[in-house]
């Protein structure tokens, strides 16, 4: 029978442990995954007996301390993204260039294994407080950095997503609730086509305007729509495809136009035209004969139908710019009108060419009780997006429901 070997006070070694002679450390000896040999050191034999433990339990959990010691979020974040094979070109181009922008050089040098929850809610802090950014850029952080945590965790890298419930927390720290976004009245609607159309300055914009409001579609769908996708005999559109604006390359930021997929599946879909639109599209027609047809040709595709001053395609930060410009001198001469009536001024608030398609699904959701109706002409691809996302309720919607309650209530 083998002789048990004992430290220098008597006390019998497990295996893998050894002192050593010239300063009575204490060390354990084992294999990583990977099959390199490492050690551990302790000062004392119950030191070292607590890191064993330690890591005997980590080995259990099934966790690489090797990659949980030496990998970055940065190592982690590509690796999650060299996985996502099934994501359309412009959402890859859009999660790069969200995580290169605001993550790659900053928490994505830290240890993924060192990375804890107040780590996350710091950095998101200090995004907004700092750094002035939106609380829909966080979520778009949020959003990149959420599933290559998870990855981590199914990978039993790390035991919990340290960025576990971080958006929530600062939601409600904050008061503000991004999902919740809020649609023109009928009213501000109603007057900002008005001024567009009777604009000398801005008239131009009112097909593309009128054709967003009428169909709820995405700016991406709207710029890449083609005359070939429209029955105008049959009255309907045919949303087939995408035009984005987005960095190609992960060397340059410099942004190029490309034809894809719709967001989703749920985004091929048809929708009728409202008589508004049918007439916009035949106002573009005749300008298109005059001035001649859009010169672009993207990805081998031709034929679009809204073009800018040079006969191109729209860049959709081109259209927000427009948008605001319009708001600035429409309020700027609605204060005047209201001040000379005497009335209160109908002030449009500022906003960004998608909630077009925001205003457009809450005018619907009043006016249809179908709610897969709405979910299909929106081409939402979870029901939970129209109910919870898009659809407002505003007063007067609200004092209508009353009145109508009122009406059919008969216990008063």
């Amino acid at each position: 029978m083998a002789k048990a070997r004992k430290d220098n006070k008597g006390r019998a070694f497990r295996k893998g442990e050894y002192q050593r002679k010239q300063d009575g450390r204490y060390v354990y000896t084992y294999t990583e995954p990977f099959g390199k040999r490492t050690s551990i050191y302790g000062t004392t034999l119950a030191e070292l007996r607590e890191k064993e433990d330690k890591l005997k339990k980590d080995q259990l959990d099934g966790i690489d301390t090797y990659v949980a010691g030496k990998a970055t979020l940065n190592f982690l974040f590509d690796r999650y993204i060299a996985t996502k094979r099934e994501l359309r070109s412009t959402t890859l181009s859009n999660y790069l260039y969200i995580y290169n922008h605001f993550v790659r050089n900053t928490i994505g040098k830290a240890a993924i294994s060192s990375i804890k929850y107040s780590d996350v809610l710091q950095y998101y802090l200090n995004l907004m407080e700092v750094k002035k950014v939106s609380i829909s850029t966080v979520e778009s952080v949020h959003c990149v950095l959420h599933p290559a945590f998870q990855l981590a965790v199914r990978d039993s890298i790390i035991r919990v997503n340290p960025s576990d419930n971080v958006l929530a927390d600062i939601k409600k720290k904050n008061h503000k609730h991004s999902s919740l976004r809020h649609a023109l009245t009928l009213e501000q609607q109603r007057a900002f086509i008005r001024y567009v159309k009777e604009s000398p300055l801005f008239g131009r914009w009112s097909p593309i305007f009128t054709v967003l409001l009428g169909t709820g579609c995405r700016i991406g769908e709207i710029v890449g729509l083609r005359w070939c996708d429209l029955d105008m005999e049959g009255r309907m559109i045919s949303i087939n495809h995408s035009v984005t604006y987005y960095p190609r390359s992960e060397e340059s930021y410099r942004c190029t136009h490309e034809v894809s997929l719709p967001k989703t599946e749920s985004s091929i879909r048809t929708i009728p035209m409202l008589d508004e639109v049918y007439e916009a599209f035949l106002e573009e027609q005749e300008y298109q004969k005059e001035s001649g047809p859009n010169r672009s040709v993207i990805n081998g595709m031709s034929g679009f139908i809204f073009m800018n001053r040079f006969g191109y395609v729209h860049n959709p930060a081109a259209i927000n710019r427009i948008i605001k410009r319009i708001v600035t001198c429409y309020n700027a001469e609605e204060i005047i009108k209201a001040e000379r009536a005497k009335r209160k001024a109908l002030i449009l608030p500022s906003f960004s060419c998608h909630i077009f398609r925001h205003t457009f699904c809450t005018r619907f959701c009043e006016n249809e009780t179908n709610v897969k109706v709405i979910q299909s002409v929106m081409g939402h691809a979870d029901i939970r997006t129209t109910y919870d996302i898009y659809t407002d309720v505003t007063d007067q919607t609200k004092k209508e429901s009353f009145e109508m309650l009122s009406k059919n209530m008969s216990i008063f």
